[in-house]
C-alpha cells in the first residue's frame, strides 16, 4: 500500500496517549503518543531494550500503562473490567515472536483452539474454518503435523493462522522477522502483506529488521530509550536513510539507526560515560 493511501483523517482504531511504563524505578515507556489508522501498516521500531515490545504488551492489554491511556476500538484499556477486556481481545490477533504454538497439539489444532473456545460454531464448521486460515497462510498441507516437526517459518505461518481465525479487525506482531533467514523473512513479509490486503486489517509491526520494515511499512514511528522521536511515512523515513547528516542529534540518530552504521549520536552515547565511572557507581552501591 503506498503512503498515500493511509486514511489519516478517519477515526483511529487504536489511540495511545501519553503512556507511562515503569518497571520498579526504570521508566521504559515515557510519554508514547500513536494512533494506529483502519488499513494501515505501522511499523514500530527502535533498538533492543528501547520499549517497543512493551507498547506492544499493553496495546494487547497483557499489561497497562502506569500513565495514560489506551483506547482499542473506542474503549480505554486501563478503565475495563477482565469479561470486556476479553471481548476487545476477541477483535484482534497477535502473532507472537517464536510464534508460541502449544507442542501437544497439532498445527491445526492450535488455528481451531480460539473457534472452539470463543464460539458456537460445530466441529464440521471448525475444520473448515481451520482449512481456510491455513489455506491463507499456504499451510494447508501442514494441518495434521506437530510443531515439532514443522520449520520456523512454518511455525510463523501456523501462528499467523491462529491469530486470523477469529477475522480480527486488527493484527499485532511481536519481531515476526525474528530468528528466519533472509529469503523466509521476506515470505513472512509478502504473506503480511497479502493478508493486510484481503483482509483488510490494520496491522501494527514491532520490528528492528530494517529490510523487513521498508519492505511492508505504510508508515513507520521510532522510539528510543522509551520516547517517540518521529512517526511518519516510509517515504519519509527513507529520505532521513539516504540523506547526508544534518547536525541534528535526534535526525542522525534516527539516521544511524535506520543504516546501520557504526558511528554516530547512538554510539557516542554509549560512550559517553567511562567505564572507571561505572566501576566506582557500583562500589558505592549507587
Amino acid at each position: 500500500m503506498p503512503d498515500s493511501a493511509v486514511k489519516t483523517d478517519a477515526e483511529p482504531v487504536v489511540k495511545v496517549r501519553n503512556l507511562v511504563k515503569r518497571f520498579e524505578d526504570r521508566v521504559v515507556l515515557d510519554g508514547v503518543n500513536l494512533d494506529v489508522y483502519p488499513g494501515e501498516m505501522l511499523v514500530v521500531m527502535g533498538g533492543s531494550g528501547c520499549g517497543k515490545s512493551t507498547l506492544l504488551r499493553n496495546m494487547i492489554g497483557s499489561i497497562l500503562p502506569d500513565e495514560g491511556s489506551i483506547d482499542v476500538f473506542g474503549r480505554d484499556l486501563t478503565e475495563l473490567t477482565d469479561d470486556e477486556l476479553d471481548a476487545v481481545r476477541k477483535r484482534f490477533g497477535v502473532l507472537f515472536q517464536s510464534g508460541a504454538l502449544f507442542n501437544s497439539m497439532t498445527v491445526g489444532e492450535n488455528v481451531a483452539l480460539p473457534l472452539r473456545e470463543h464460539t458456537r460454531l460445530d466441529a464440521n464448521t471448525i475444520e473448515i474454518m481451520v482449512k481456510i486460515k491455513l489455506e491463507l497462510v499456504g499451510l494447508r498441507q501442514a494441518e495434521n503435523l506437530m510443531p515439532a516437526q514443522i520449520s520456523g517459518g512454518m511455525k510463523k505461518r501456523a501462528g499467523l493462522a491462529r491469530a486470523i481465525s477469529l477475522d480480527p479487525e486488527i493484527l499485532f506482531y511481536d519481531e515476526p522477522s525474528a530468528g528466519l533467514d533472509p529469503v523466509t523473512s521476506a515470505e513472512i513479509d509478502q504473506l503480511m502483506m497479502d493478508l493486510a490486503r484481503k483482509l483488510g486489517v490494520a496491522s501494527v509491526v514491532v520490528t528492528h529488521e530494517m529490510d523487513s520494515a521498508f519492505r511492508i511499512a505504510d508508515r513507520m514511528a521510532m522510539l528510543d530509550k522509551g520516547v517517540m522521536l518521529k512517526i511518519g511515512t516510509r517515504a519519509q523515513f527513507d529520505a532521513i536513510r539516504s540523506g547526508q547528516p544534518t547536525g541534528d542529534e535526534q535526525t542522525d540518530l534516527i539516521r544511524q539507526f535506520l543504516r546501520g552504521d557504526s558511528e554516530g549520536p547512538i554510539t557516542k552515547r554509549r560512550l559517553s560515560t567511562s567505564f572507571e565511572v561505572d566501576i566506582l557507581k557500583a562500589a558505592e552501591g549507587r
